[in-house]
């Protein structure tokens, strides 16, 4: 329990749904943009129901969402932003599509830093844009997201795409990175961040020390908190001291170091 002058900030890192390219291997030869597939229905279902289960479960509000600029990840917010603002949801959708939402509930923004793994381990060489160039328009992204959410006005951590050819080491110190920037820029708003695999991998592993992670559901998720100031003068709490609440479609196991 939080006491006067602190805040217990939650931290929701959660995977996208599930994406066209694993479902129709054949989609990348014909997709002007192969190595950004985008959610397939069933996808964008999980995502929505994803969204309801947070809702239901979670004993805090969502403040702020995060996203990676990744179609499949900004799909994914769309689905979860709109089960968690919804107006009236009887139970009937199997998505947010015309749901009514209630815009004021939080606010989301597009986040460079929670994007895929850039290596060939996670995007195949012959799938990369002929010009070696990840462009993304954010006008163009931001009309993908409920109307009304989006908060333009967030200075990014990463003002652009990181650079090709990032090794595990780097994209572990990016995902660790980001997540500790943006609790820290935010400490006394709860967060989502909406981003990719290997960000959960990273997560778990900075929370409980020697496990193996095996898997990582679509929309799988786990939440943290932290114990947090709510004095300017003093320092929020450093990552370390957030404690693992819960998890859902994350699979590991502890490793043996004896």
């Amino acid at each position: 329990m939080a006491l006067e002058g602190q805040f217990l900030q939650n931290v929701v890192v959660l995977r996208h749904g599930d994406r066209i390219d694993h479902a129709d291997p054949s989609w990348t030869s014909s997709a002007a943009r192969p190595w950004d597939p985008y959610l397939t229905e069933g996808g964008k279902m999980r995502a929505f129901s994803t969204g309801r289960k947070l809702r239901a479960n979670l004993d805090f509000p969502i403040h702020r969402v995060f996203t990676s600029p990744f179609t499949r990840c900004i799909e994914t917010t769309n689905e979860v932003v709109a089960a968690l603002c919804a107006i009236n949801d009887d139970g009937s959708q199997v998505t947010g599509d015309n749901l009514e939402i209630d815009p004021s509930k939080l606010k989301v923004s597009i986040e460079y830093g929670l994007c895929e793994f850039l290596s060939t381990e996670a995007i195949k060489t012959e799938l990369l844009p002929k010009d070696g160039k990840f462009v993304y328009e954010m006008s163009k992204l931001e009309e993908m997201l409920p109307a009304g959410t989006v908060d333009s006005s967030v200075e990014h951590v990463y003002q652009g795409m990181p650079k090709w050819g990032e090794s595990k080491t780097d994209v572990r110190d990016r995902y660790q990175g980001i997540i500790k920037a943006l609790a820290e820029k935010y400490p006394h708003e709860n967060l989502l961040l909406v981003t990719h695999a290997e960000a959960l991998v990273v997560a778990i592993s900075a929370l409980l020390e020697n496990v193996a992670v095996s898997g990582v559901e679509y929309c799988a998720y786990l939440h943290s908190r932290r114990l947090s100031s709510t004095s300017e003068s003093q320092p929020v709490l450093n990552p370390k001291e957030f404690e693992l609440c819960g998890d859902s479609g994350m699979h590991y196991s502890p490793v043996d170091t004896s």
